[in-house]
């Protein structure tokens, strides 16, 4: 489903050019859970941006469901991210004058759907997460945790191919990451790929497979624990 083939990625600081990542390849298959895992500056979020279709790789492959798209243009690269791709903030990144039901439509509406298809749609993924009952509220309205349930609604609306998650849970308290890494977990075993980034090795140990990366590079690929 994923295959990332010699990717590498440089940025450019004056006149200096710093590889954040170096030669990396890696195949998720589909119905996975990894967690990518390094410290700051190891190349893990330029690594899921190229994953995300949110940046390209300097260079190196990367296919997605079977296409290359290491090359797209950036107007090719949203529409592969509005078809396939769901994401999951550490911030939620929440719209606060939509309520839960409006924010979770706004991906469908970039695919086209008409009114009812992407309500039905926005209604069925919030309930998937547990709130139902909160629909009609505002993200001020709703705890930290809600408003990360509220995410994972808007990542699973398009029935993408993979979900990113982002440190989903860097901003709750302990009982509510749990709660978060519990739906994940479910999401899952339900047949979704999911591919978290973290800084965090406990939390890393409840996918079931954990990829670590450091200087740009994948220094370990190994089974996580589960949840």
């Amino acid at each position: 489903m994923i295959e990332l083939k010699d990717i590498v990625k440089t940025y450019k600081m004056g006149q200096t050019n710093v590889v954040a990542l170096d030669s990396v390849s890696l195949v998720i298959s589909k119905g996975e859970f990894v967690a990518v895992i390094g410290p700051s500056g190891s190349g893990k979020s330029t690594l899921m941006n190229i994953l995300g279709c949110l940046d390209a790789p300097t260079s190196g492959t990367y296919t997605l469901d079977g296409r290359d798209i290491s090359l797209l243009s950036d107007n090719q690269l949203a529409e592969i991210r509005s078809a396939k791709i769901g994401f999951i903030f550490q911030g939620y990144n929440l719209l606060a004058k939509l309520n839960a039901l409006q924010n979770v439509e706004l991906p469908a509406m970039y695919l086209g759907l008409g009114t009812a298809d992407r309500r039905k749609r926005a209604q069925q993924a919030l309930d998937m997460v547990g709130l139902s009952d909160r629909m009609h509220h505002k993200p001020s309205e709703l705890s930290g945790g809600q408003q990360q349930r509220v995410a994972i609604a808007r990542s699973l609306v398009n029935n993408p191919s993979v979900i990113m998650a982002d440190e989903p849970t860097g901003n709750l308290d302990s009982k509510s990451g749990a709660d978060i890494m519990r739906i994940l977990g479910e999401l899952n075993e339900a047949g979704n790929t999911i591919v978290m980034i973290t800084h965090d090795q406990n939390l890393a140990e409840k996918a079931k497979r954990v990829v670590k990366i450091f200087d740009g590079k994948i220094v370990s690929d190994k089974g996580g624990n589960g949840i």
